[in-house]
């Protein structure tokens, strides 16, 4: 009877992992993936051409939350900029001093009023991508055990997209410029809409297949869009 126990729990985790396999792998899918019909927005804005190319950023730590090291913030920014570059348009770092002052250079930087009380928040015309301290400080107290370094890569990937053109926010659930809902009752799409409440954070925190794929079309770059 025990042996015959061992079985069953044997079996039953089996295909929990089995199941969160699957679960992983059409978020993956959709990550790594656009197809046909996929390139999909809530219609609350118009994309156009980046602001400039290549794009540039310097960061200003000044008002970070001391939990989040400037180094850690710098590399987030890094990253971000990398992957939206596959899109055809770079995405470069440079140096503050006299680099800040150049023309076109986006200054990534913490603030409240600047950020209007969100996590984070795009200004094309003063090119300032400004992070909301206060918003961080809330998700720490409430969620104290959850990584708020997903939410950080995610927030300046997202807002960093609205520079490479992608004005209008993705109805696509995974895609980091995506709206979960647009406040009227509609939810976004997924391929597996069930798999949305096994994930805290269902949306990837860079670019996905179908972000970059936009960002090429706005850019007038060839398409890379999957047809099958």
């Amino acid at each position: 009877m025990k042996h015959l126990a061992s079985i069953l729990v044997g079996l039953i985790l089996a295909a929990d992992l089995s199941y969160a396999t699957v679960l992983e792998s059409v978020r993956t899918q959709e990550i790594n993936q656009c197809l046909s019909g996929e390139l999909i927005t809530w219609g609350d804005g118009r994309d156009r051409r980046a602001v400039d190319s290549p794009l540039k950023f310097y960061y200003d730590h000044t008002g970070a939350p001391v939990w989040f090291p400037e180094a850690l913030v710098a590399e987030k920014i890094a990253k971000a900029a990398v992957e939206w570059s596959h899109c055809g348009v770079p995405g470069i770092i440079v140096g503050k001093g006299s680099k800040e002052q150049q023309k076109g250079v986006i200054k990534v930087q913490w603030g409240d009023k600047e950020s209007g009380g969100n996590f984070g928040l795009a200004n094309l015309g003063k090119r300032t991508l400004s992070l909301g301290p206060k918003a961080f400080e809330l998700l720490k107290t409430r969620n104290p055990a959850y990584d708020a370094r997903e939410t950080l890569q995610m927030v300046i990937s997202h807002e960093m997209g609205h520079f490479f053109g992608l004005m209008a926010h993705s109805k696509r659930c995974i895609d980091v410029l995506s709206y979960y809902d647009n406040g009227k009752g509609e939810k976004c799409y997924s391929r597996d809409g069930s798999q949305m409440r096994s994930f805290v954070e269902y949306r990837n925190v860079l670019p996905t297949a179908c972000d970059i794929e936009r960002c090429r079309i706005t850019n007038g770059m060839p398409s890379l869009l999957e047809t099958k």
